[in-house]
């Protein structure tokens, strides 16, 4: 029987997560992959699309949370995606985890944050206008592949934000189809699974995506996807540029700089706290 333990719920562009507050990582320990299952279980949990782990990076025992603390980075988030796998990076998570860190007064708004992940290090800064943006770093095409939905096919472009991404480019995102099971792709370039975006041009500098996560399924918004379809329309145009990725859970700016150097605007809002579980 798990003992009861407080978390919270927010959301970015729609983009939703369980947050376990635990500094000193002394009440989650490593995190066990059901019990992320049965938080994020929208019938018999309290829903979301993964489980963001608030720890302290000198607490934790885990070489990217030691990295991150050698960086000057006191919070580290660790982030597992609905199934309970490990991922790299949450674009829409971690802003979501620093508005957590202001509500609580563990982190000071008007000072920019280092926060660490599995893919480094981010500075996070709160904006006049109540968003947030963060250094995504440098995101890198790596080539064409090829992915399928009911057995179309189409060219897509393998881009690196941290986490893998293949991005295609269709007519209509309706052309993805429900959704409801992983696009096809070869394993042999994707070992660890991928990320899959359709895109929709809007403009020169605008575009419209849906998104299949791995280890999610169809979310409404993903972060690091915004960045990597961002990198694919930055391409063919000169820089610095920002684009404007519309999610069906909202809009998201991408800020691209020489080398494709990514910074990425969004909300983040909490919407409900309580303990869990109830005996």
């Amino acid at each position: 029987m798990v003992a009861p333990f407080r978390w919270l719920k927010g959301h970015g562009t729609e983009n939703d997560f369980v947050l376990l507050p635990d500094p000193d990582g002394a009440v989650h320990g490593g995190l066990d992959a059901g019990l992320v299952r049965a938080l994020c279980d929208r019938r018999r949990g309290i829903g979301a699309d993964g489980v963001l782990r608030v720890v302290r990076a000198a607490g934790y025992d885990d070489p990217a949370a030691r990295l991150a603390a050698a960086n000057g980075a006191e919070w580290f988030m660790d982030y597992r995606n609905a199934d309970g796998t490990t991922s790299q990076m949450c674009g829409n998570g971690i802003r979501v985890f620093a508005r957590f860190l202001a509500h609580e007064g563990l982190a000071d708004p008007d000072v920019a944050l280092r926060v660490g992940t599995r893919d480094g290090t981010k500075l996070v800064r709160w904006l006049d206008d109540g968003q947030i943006g963060v250094d995504m770093g440098r995101i890198r095409a790596l080539g064409e592949v090829k992915i399928g939905v009911a057995g179309r096919r189409w060219p897509a472009v393998h881009v690196d934000t941290g986490n893998p991404h293949a991005v295609v480019f269709v007519d209509s995102l309706d052309d993805a189809g429900p959704l409801r099971e992983s696009p096809w792709y070869d394993p042999a370039g994707f070992a660890a699974g991928v990320n899959v975006e359709f895109a929709v041009r809007l403009g020169d500098a605008a575009v419209a995506m849906r998104v299949f996560e791995r280890g999610v399924g169809e979310t409404r918004s993903c972060g690091t996807g915004a960045c990597a379809v961002a990198a694919v329309v930055a391409g063919a145009v000169a820089r610095p540029v920002t684009v404007v990725v519309h999610t069906p859970g909202g809009a998201l700016e991408v800020r691209l700089g020489p080398e494709l150097w990514a910074e990425r605007t969004g909300p983040a809002v909490l919407v409900a706290e309580g303990t869990y579980p109830i005996h």
